[in-house]
């Protein structure tokens, strides 16, 4: 009966496509445009992708932080590593460089060489009082040398902020209103002001000036992926293009199909303005996406289109069998690769909920689209030439196929070896695969900015900030001597820690202040004593002036203070070592019931968000497999055949993962959606494979070896297009500067490969092998859907 109504059901599809061509064309039209009315509400994320529920424990320390002290990731800086600096002349040109940016809205102060300040102590007035170490521009090189002896001997307090004495790299640092880091207005300040004016420097100073800090990294980074997107949708439909037209050799179907696909990127940009979602690095991939997976579409239907017209050579019962003998087929395959897809919504991050919904709406999109257009503008064009349907007889296609019937014949016992040392040899693999939470790794390492964020490594131990809260639980807690004692052990823990830069906190300014106290003495660079303290304190109660610098160290009540270091790019394993070691530090030095210390920052709320989601990997996949398991099971009502389709689809994504472990790629956001996207559309194959066998068993009395020879050739053509076209329209991923986007592109891609020699091999293999258990009809009982309509004679115009 079920079978009856979707015959039917198809039956009127086409009838209404066909009859009401003008209306469909001008309402694609129509939604169209509406869709290019909304690219204006797209635009490219202003804050940093965060993998974690809003509400996971890891953002609500964040957020916590962001409430006490404001955002942390402000901070752009500048740096030299040249000995002409040091003249007269460019020390005064570097200096004007820091007063420049100052006079700007978006910066709420710079602090470079000529704005270091010497605390000295006033004993008149028994106060601290601050003097410049540079009062107007430097005049002469004695100037410098007695600059260069304070700074580099005389004051600790400045050692590796502005300067590391070894190499005498200097660096200028420019602190962003911190309402702005967020919002366009950063973007727009360091294009049109900060590189500009960086530029006109280099060129008139001849210094090469490194930039960074995470406002700098972001803008930058964020303008790679915006040109990309571009880029990504240009090769692929070039290369698209070009092996379709290699398939059909025809300029017509060609245009039809990147007319189609190029609507299909519109209605994609349309959807993600429509939903107001932010361009992120994921969605960023979506519109090559739905061209990579919208060709294999129209080959189906042009192929069906084409084969009928050679066939019968009525073009009218040839475009009505493409709507109803192909296109119930794929649905039943973009339905699946959009399941695959929309087990990201299920997952607890925004980031993937928005791939997900974007990308699975996306592609049943692209179906429509194929559906309607490519029979509606074939009624319009003549018929095929005989050129155009010489691929239907191409013998290099024919010789592949009799090459798996022949493997499948003769050779089963070598597909199973094969694959169970795939097997094995994957396994393995797996075990060897890292994790990995860095917020840069996936930078493009040519760019200028990531040669730059290798430079302030090398010589300050990072840029991506790495915070500690300290809550005293009382007012006024922080300037405890108690409480400043234990800071400073926290903090030679932390300077002990290669991967981590000095720290700087309010214990720094303490020090200082004694310092100061035994008139510049360097020895006494060290917290007070609790006699010395309140002769100290008298001094800086009684003094108007404030170092400027360590403002936001210490809020306005006194009961928090914050430790800030920078990281280096490390992996979450040693990132992990290092958080336990501090961690196990924290407990002796901060008792519970007194105080409460919390390590966040960017850094870690990244690291922690990747593993996060490694973690919903298992759940997402399964989900995916789940998904599609119970699809099988509604479409042939049978348990064996669900298990039998599985296992050729799980084996490919373990020798995946098994090869990443071999090259060393580390599961990371970009990989990780490998499995699930490969999954949704491997399984293609599997349904076009096992739906036409069962037609095979039908029409061949139940004869299980001449049903799986028929359907592998039947069907073996089809396949090895679309998985062609699929596997170099991933390969095209590999072209970005992205290293994680290019991961994704070679991993689906050989991924997509592995599936589809699978779908050829082994699964013809194991029907054979297994038909006694389930060549009979109550094993294959009658489908829930028809995917492949039965072939019939019916010459009925249902136009």
């Amino acid at each position: 009966m079920l079978k009856l109504l979707t015959k039917h059901f198809w039956d009127v599809v086409a009838r209404l496509i066909l009859r009401n061509k003008i209306v469909i064309l001008v309402g694609i039209i129509l939604i169209t445009v509406f869709f290019s009315t909304k690219w204006k509400n797209m635009r490219f994320t202003n804050t940093e992708a965060n993998l974690l529920p809003d509400d996971h424990e890891v953002n609500l320390v964040y957020n916590n932080f962001l409430k006490v002290f404001g955002e942390e990731g402000n901070l752009i800086v500048l740096g030299v590593k040249d000995s002409t600096l040091l003249t007269v002349k460019n020390l005064n040109a570097w200096n004007n460089l820091a007063q420049t940016f100052k006079k700007y809205p978006e910066v709420e102060t710079v602090v470079s060489i000529k704005d270091l300040q010497k605390l000295v102590k006033d004993t008149k007035n028994e106060k601290f009082k601050l003097e410049p170490f540079i009062k107007d521009s430097i005049k002469s090189f004695s100037e410098i040398e007695i600059l260069e002896n304070d700074l580099f001997n005389k004051y600790p307090f400045y050692d590796n902020f502005l300067f590391n004495k070894s190499s005498k790299t200097f660096r200028t640092a420019i602190y962003l209103k911190k309402d702005i880091v967020n919002t366009q207005a950063r973007k727009l300040f360091i294009q049109n002001n900060l590189v500009p004016i960086i530029e006109d420097f280099e060129t008139k100073t001849n210094l090469d000036i490194h930039v960074s800090g995470m406002p700098y990294i972001r803008t930058l980074n964020s303008q790679n992926i915006v040109d990309e997107i571009g880029l990504f949708v240009g090769a692929a439909l070039l290369i698209t293009s070009l092996i379709f037209f290699f398939f059909f050799r025809s300029f017509r179907a060609t245009l039809i199909s990147l007319l189609v696909v190029c609507i299909g990127v519109m209605w994609t940009l349309g959807i993600l303005g429509l939903l107001n979602y932010e361009i992120t690095v994921l969605t960023a991939l979506i519109p090559p996406l739905i061209i990579v997976i919208g060709i294999p579409n129209c080959i189906f239907l042009i192929n069906k289109y084409q084969h009928e017209v050679k066939l019968h050579g009525n073009k009218v019962k040839s475009l009505q069998r493409v709507i109803t003998k192909v296109g119930n087929a794929t649905l039943m395959t973009n339905v699946t690769t959009a399941c695959g897809f929309a087990t990201f919504i299920l997952t607890e991050s925004k980031l993937l909920k928005e791939f997900g919904v974007v990308a699975s709406l996306s592609i049943l999109a692209i179906f429509l689209l194929c559906l309607l257009i490519i029979p509606i503008i074939y009624t319009f064009l003549p018929y095929p030439k005989d050129r155009h349907l010489e691929h239907l007889n191409k013998r290099w296609i024919g010789g592949f196929v009799n090459w798996m019937v022949q493997m499948v014949k003769h050779n089963r016992i070598a597909i199973y070896s094969t694959s169970l040392i795939l097997l094995i040899l994957s396994i393995i693999g797996i075990y060897q695969i890292k994790i990995s939470g860095s917020l840069i790794e996936d930078m493009p390492k040519k760019t200028e900015f990531f040669k730059d964020i290798r430079f302030f490594e090398k010589e300050f131990n990072g840029i991506m900030p790495l915070e500690f809260m300290i809550d005293t639980k009382r007012k006024n807690g922080v300037m405890k001597l108690s409480t400043l004692k234990r800071m400073d052990e926290l903090q030679n823990l932390i300077t002990e820690i290669p991967e981590l830069s000095k720290p700087i906190s309010v214990v720094d300014l303490v020090k200082y202040s004694k310092q100061a106290y035994y008139n510049g003495n360097t020895k006494f660079y060290q917290l007070p004593t609790s006699q010395e303290n309140s002769f100290i304190l008298s001094y800086a109660k009684n003094s108007s002036t404030k170092v400027d610098l360590l403002d936001n160290f210490v809020d306005s009540t006194g009961r928090y203070a914050r430790i800030t270091t920078f990281m280096k790019d490390i992996g979450t394993d040693k990132m992990e070592r290092i958080e336990e070691d501090i961690q196990m530090k924290v407990n002796k030095l901060f008792p519970k019931d007194r105080y409460e210390v919390t390590m966040t920052g960017k850094a870690i709320v990244f690291q922690k968000g990747t593993t996060y989601l490694v973690k919903n990997l298992a759940i997402s996949l399964s989900l995916a497999i789940i998904l599609i398991a119970l699809f099988m099971a509604y479409m042939f009502r049978s348990v064996k055949m669900i298990v039998i389709s599985l296992i050729p689809n799980i084996i490919p994504l373990l020798v995946t993962a098994g090869l990443m472990g071999y090259l060393g790629v580390p599961i990371k956001p970009s990989t990780i959606l490998v499995f699930s996207i490969a999954f949704g559309i491997s399984v293609d194959d599997t349904i076009h494979f096992l739906a036409k066998y069962r037609q095979e068993l039908q029409a061949n009395n139940w004869k299980i070896k001449t049903s799986v020879y028929g359907a592998l050739k039947e069907t073996g053509v089809s396949m090895f297009y679309t998985s062609i076209v699929l596997f170099f329209g991933f390969s095209v991923f590999t072209i970005s500067s992205f290293g994680g986007t290019v991961a994704l592109g070679a991993l689906v891609s050989a991924t997509l490969l592995f599936a589809m020699l699978s779908n050829l091999l082994l699964l013809p293999s194991l029907l054979l092998s297994l038909e006694r258990s389930i060549a009979n009809k109550e094993v294959l009982k009658e489908p829930s859907i028809n995917i492949i309509p039965d072939e019939d004679n019916d010459d009925d115009d249902l136009i």
